[in-house]
Order: structure tokens, then sequence, then C-alpha cells
């Protein structure tokens, strides 16, 4: 737990918060203990809410559907991921056997839920203050970055735009994959043109996995 602790810049005084916060569903079932994934629901409510209030704050230039715009490009499977990988939060997760063999540390999905699990294993050990430090001090350099960019085209209209520049093409996204519980949904989307295969995306909406797909399609393109 030590290096999780000095990377993130927080210390817990009940460290078993923080297993807590690293254990997957996975490893849960065979060691029957408990996930992270009601703590992964209380830190999703906790990092709308200091996102919200930071922009609320610090961006009083943005109008209210842009604010929402950019929070929504920030509490986001991708930049969560980003933090985890930041802290290595891959080397501590606790993960069942057969997640570990198919991959399971580097799993964007993984990954982004744990950090809303950790979020929240701040704010009971330490309070929303400490929970607030962390998201802002990992977070803001996003925010600022999205906010500059609010009022860019999304992906999929990119996307369609590129495919689109030597003529009408078919342009289809498919959900292809649901995995886990109704509250805890990961989405795998697929898109394709003229029913060539492009890219794959997850996300913990449709539309959210959808964008990640076109965002991946326009990276192959490049």
């Amino acid at each position: 737990m030590q290096p999780i602790e000095k990377s993130i810049g927080y210390k817990f005084k009940d460290k078993d918060l923080l297993k807590k916060a690293l254990t997957h569903t996975s490893y849960a079932h065979e060691k029957e203990e408990e996930s992270n994934e009601k703590l992964e629901y209380l830190g999703d409510s906790i990092l709308e809410f200091i996102t919200s209030k930071f922009l609320y704050q610090n961006y009083q230039n943005l109008k209210e559907g842009e604010m929402t715009k950019v929070r929504a490009a920030v509490v986001c499977e991708k930049s969560l991921f980003k933090v985890a990988k930041m802290h290595n939060f891959s080397d501590s997760l606790y993960l069942g056997k057969s997640e570990r063999k198919t991959g399971g540390k580097n799993r964007p999905a993984i990954l982004a839920d744990s950090v809303e699990a950790i979020i929240a294993a701040i704010y009971l050990d330490g309070g929303i203050e400490q929970a607030e430090k962390f998201i802002i001090q990992n977070l803001k350099d996003e925010i600022d970055f999205a906010t500059k960019h609010v009022g860019d085209k999304d992906y999929k209209t990119v996307l369609q735009e590129k495919l689109q520049e030597h003529g009408d093409v078919n342009i289809q996204y498919e959900i292809t994959k649901e995995e886990g519980p109704d509250h805890n949904k990961i989405f795998t989307a697929s898109v394709s043109c003229n029913g060539k295969v492009l890219a794959e995306g997850e996300g913990k909406s449709k539309k959210e996995a959808h964008m990640n797909a076109a965002q991946k399609a326009l990276e192959n393109l490049k």
C-alpha cells in the first residue's frame, strides 16, 4: 500500500479502506471479500460534485450547457484511466485469477473504476477536503484543456466528416458487449464503415462507448 500512498500524496488511517478500493469483483468473489463496487459508486458522485463546484467557482464565463460538456469530458473513463496509469494503480490491484490472465490490470474500465473507488476511500478516511485535493491535483489539467475545447466538434462528428470527404459512406455503431451489474455496466461498441470494422471502444454508457470507438478510429486513420 505504501507506493500508492506515496504516489497520491495521502496516507490512510484505515488501510483496509485502501485495500477495498483496489479490490476488483473478480478477486472479491474468489476470496469472499467485499469489492470496490460500492466505493466506486460513491466516488463517482463525489467526483461529479467536486468537478461541478470547481467549474462553477473558476470558470464563470462558461454557460450551464458548456459546464455540463466539460464535466462529461473530464469525468470519463479516458481521464480516469490516465490518473490510474500515472499512479501505477495496476501494480496494486487485487484481481481474480482469470482477470489477471486476460490482462485485467491494464483494462481502462477496471483502472478508471479504481480511481473512483480511491476517491471515495479518501473521502471516508479523511473527509471531503482531502478528496477534493486529490481530484483537483489530478484532473485540473484535463479540466483546463476541456474548457478550452468545449466548442470543438465531438469525435463522432469529426470521424463522419473525415470518412465522407470523398462521398457518402455507410457508418454504423453497434454495441457488441455489455458487462457488469445494472448500476455499473461497461459497454463495448464497434464503429464500421461500409461493413468494415474500424475500431472498438468501451464506456460506462452506450454514448461514451460510441465516442471512444470513434476516437480510436480517428487515431487508427492517422
